[in-house]
């Protein structure tokens, strides 16, 4: 019986193929791997997967309780995985179980982040404490061990030093002078609890396997854990002890797609790693390896449209190979490599070496894992989706535009606004650049967690669509909804197409809505709403019952308005305004109800309640709510009725704006700001009128300064077509005192500087054409009259009568 224990760097290129030439020459009977034993029974997955991929261990029901363990393909373990899948050889896990390891993490813990025990190969340790070539939490020492050795050898970067004696060696990987190494730097060293755990358990599997009867038993592990395996162990009874009374979950474990981005370190997941893209190049090129990565360099900056010449590739060799010389190592490493890069083949320019650095030292390569992994039926329902709309997840942003007119771009709409109500942010929707309602623009970017955002909502449905329907209904049934969320909800379920939940939703909206008060969170709702009664439209998205709770919503604002706009300060005029004008632009997407000669106190089909939903006398709102009866004090025969009458949402609002404008307690920026809605809506005829006694001597120049704000907020334009009312306000500005014109002097320059260069321009032109005329007719005399004069003053200069 002969035990190999195997010191590895986690995700290092030189150890991972050292480990495989390794157990070629031992031909073990079994091999074991630093990692959870649940995910034993995934080696045999491990053929048919693309790396980078990752072990993702979760606890069913508490989707915060997950930890990873990613995997390339320059990986020791990985190396150790598919050799033995290759050859034959069970592979078995040997570190603490995920089920120990979950039960002490913390429940709120993030889940794209390793957790206290959890740690993945090569993560990095706690912070305050050192860390091993393994990234393991070294307590109770002064400083790093593996900075220990490399000063012992002169390196002032510990990095560098395990680059130069593991991963650029020539030959194999001295794993007997690293386990010697990893001995004394141990010596006197007692592990804490949480890692005397886990090399308990490793000792417990390597007895088993043991016992098992194998004979050739190869152990790969992180080179911090070798002197825990060898060596005098301790005993049976002391590691039973050590692991007895262990808390434990029920954890579930599957392999998922990884991506380089999250395997580097400034990602946001430590894993070890800065440069994953570089050590997959040294691993996959061990010939000549910085020749053939500053010619791909080359590559990546030509087809950014920048000019590198085959000299420039040879000349960067000859400097990496120098600067390598220079400072004592056997090869060139990524420093060396980088320094060559921007000296020559960038000419120092940092944008182009941040290219390469996105490009090719961090990589966006993205994992695969085959049909035949365990998966929950919603990631596989997502992955056949996928498929069918051509939509493949990608590690890089990518940016979609979709025509909803097409049934492609359509399905794939609705599949992004689904994944995104189940908190799946694979795409980002993107500002559109025009008005229209047809067309989308997405960003697209799968990241390692969404899968475990669909395992979290894996208990919602099989499908897509119903498990972001239930989402939905739970998310409109929460007590802390507010009504700003529900009519968001709406606007997701359209945009979703998700009809089923579309009930539901609005019976909370409309219970909600029957119990706010507050006009300000009505108006703040209602755009919202509209948005998503004109999607509908757009998309073929049936809304029924949409229309009622959007007309029951302006008429409370229409009532609720006059009150709301009394006694407000600058600040509160300021907040109300941006609801006034949010509500004005909804209202305008409102279509007008067909005339009747003959309103009908009938009951639309569509929204008729039945005998089943009808509420029953007396109900409160929630229960009218429930049944599909239309908030209290809006019954559906008075909702059709004024449907039918010749009353219009915009004519409604108008109204109501109308007598708002001719009350004399408004605040300024209001009244100001009601007269250019009406004048630009064709509703007023004495817009001037308004203005003169606006901005008259008996006005204090604040006010005034504030109705002008109010009035010009919605562009200049009508300055420069309207004389008048531009002469109104030069004249005003004319006849300020000197301490009034500075007072009011900060809101006249935010108003004209909200205004367009073109638009400032026009006005500017407009009042020194006004001043020319005025001077012209200043200089129109009566030369008959003048001619006397003019003989006079010319006798006097000297001059001759011409």
């Amino acid at each position: 019986m002969s035990v190999s224990v195997l010191g590895v760097r986690h995700h290092g290129p030189g150890s991972a193929r050292a480990v495989r030439r390794e157990l070629e020459r031992l031909r073990p009977d079994v091999i074991l791997i630093e990692g959870p034993p649940e995910a034993d029974a995934l080696v045999t997955h491990a053929p048919g997967l693309e790396p980078p991929v990752a072990l993702l261990a979760h606890v069913p029901g508490a989707p915060a309780w997950a930890a990873f363990w990613p995997f390339a393909e320059f990986s020791p373990e990985w190396q150790a995985i598919r050799y033995g899948t290759s050859a034959g050889v069970p592979v078995r896990f040997c570190d603490l179980p995920a089920a120990h390891s979950l039960a002490d993490a913390p429940p709120d813990a993030d889940p794209g982040g390793p957790e206290p025990g959890t740690e993945p190969p090569g993560t990095a340790a706690p912070e305050g404490e050192a860390a091993g070539p393994d990234g393991a939490a070294v307590t109770g020492m002064r400083g790093d061990p593996i900075g220990a050795l490399a000063g012992a050898a002169g390196y002032d970067d510990p990095e560098r030093w395990w680059e130069d004696v593991v991963e650029h060696r020539g030959g194999d990987t001295p794993f007997e002078v690293i386990a010697e190494a990893m001995a004394a730097v141990r010596e006197g060293y007692r592990p804490d609890e949480r890692e005397a755990r886990r090399e308990a358990y490793m000792r417990k599997t390597l007895r088993a396997a043991i016992k098992q009867g194998f004979g050739r038993i190869a152990v790969v592990c992180g080179a911090w854990h070798v002197p825990a395996l060898t060596g005098p162990l301790p005993s049976v009874t002391a590691d039973n002890a050590v692991l007895r009374g262990l808390p434990k979950v029920k954890a579930e474990l599957t392999w998922v797609p990884w991506t380089y981005g999250r395997l580097a370190s400034w990602s946001g997941y430590g894993a070890g790693i800065t440069s994953p893209g570089w050590y997959h190049h040294l691993f996959d090129t061990p010939d000549r390896p910085v020749e053939r990565w500053l010619a791909a360099a080359a590559a990546v900056l030509r087809d950014e449209g920048l000019a590198v010449s085959s000299a420039h590739v040879i000349e960067s060799v000859r400097l990496a190979g120098s600067l390598a010389a220079l400072r004592g190592r056997p090869l060139a490493g990524l420093g060396e490599v980088t320094e060559a890069a921007r000296a020559v083949l960038c000419e120092g320019d940092d944008l182009a070496v941040e290219l390469i650095q996105r490009r090719m030292v961090v990589g966006d390569r993205l994992g695969h894992v085959s049909d035949g992994t365990p998966m929950v039926p919603l990631q596989r329902d997502l992955r056949e989706r996928q498929r069918r709309l051509k939509l493949r997840p990608e590690a890089l942003d990518r940016e979609i535009d979709l025509d909803l007119r097409k049934p492609l771009d359509l399905d794939r709409s609705h599949l992004l606004h689904r994944l995104r109500l189940l908190g799946v942010g694979w795409g980002t929707p993107v500002r559109a650049r025009g008005k229209g309602t047809f067309r989308e623009t997405w960003t697209l970017q799968w990241r390692p967690e969404h899968d475990l955002a669909l395992i979290e909502h894996a208990a919602l449905g099989t499908t897509v669509p119903s498990a972001a329907a239930q989402r939905a209904r739970d998310l409109a049934g929460a007590p802390s909804a507010t009504l700003a969320d529900l009519t968001s909800l709406v606007e997701q379920c359209l945009l979703a197409d998700l009809p089923q939940a579309l009930p539901g939703v609005l019976a909370a909206l409309s219970a909600k809505a029957a119990l706010d008060t507050d006009v300000t969170h009505l108006m703040a709702a209602l755009p919202a709403m509209v948005r998503a009664h004109r999607y509908g439209d757009v998309r073929g998205t049936s809304a029924d019952g949409l229309a009622v709770i959007v007309r029951s919503m302006l008429e409370r604002i229409c009532v609720g308005l006059p009150v709301a706009v009394t006694g407000l300060d600058d600040d509160a005029a300021a907040d109300l305004l941006k609801h006034v004008d949010a509500v004005h632009s909804a209202v305008a997407l409102l279509t007008d109800p067909p005339e009747n000669t003959s309103p009908r106190r009938t009951t639309a089909p569509e929204t008729a309640p039945s005998e089943e939903t009808a509420a029953p006398e007396g109900a409160g709102p929630e229960e009218r709510a429930a049944s599909g009866a239309p908030p209290s004090g809006v019954a559906r025969s008075d909702v059709v009725e004024e449907a039918g009458s010749a009353v219009s949402p915009r004519g409604r609002w108008m109204g109501t704006l109308r007598g708002i404008s001719d009350r004399q307690d408004l605040h300024g920026l209001i009244e100001g700001r009601l007269t250019r809605i009406l004048l630009d809506s064709g509703e007023l005829d004495d817009a001037g009128d308004r203005m003169s006694r606006a901005m008259s001597r008996g006005q204090a120049p604040a006010r005034a300064a504030a109705w002008v704000e109010g009035f010009l907020s919605g562009g200049g334009l009508l300055l420069v077509h309207d004389p008048r009312l531009l002469g109104l306000v030069d004249d005003w500005l004319t006849g300020l005192s000197g301490e009034q014109f500075i007072d009011v002097l900060p809101l006249l320059r935010r108003t004209f500087g909200g205004f367009a260069a073109p638009e400032r321009r026009s006005i500017g032109e407009r009042l020194r054409s006004a001043g020319r005329d005025d001077a012209d007719r200043e200089q129109d005399v009566d030369e008959h009259r003048a001619a006397a004069a003019v003989a006079t003053v010319l006798s006097i200069i000297g001059g001759t009568d011409g």
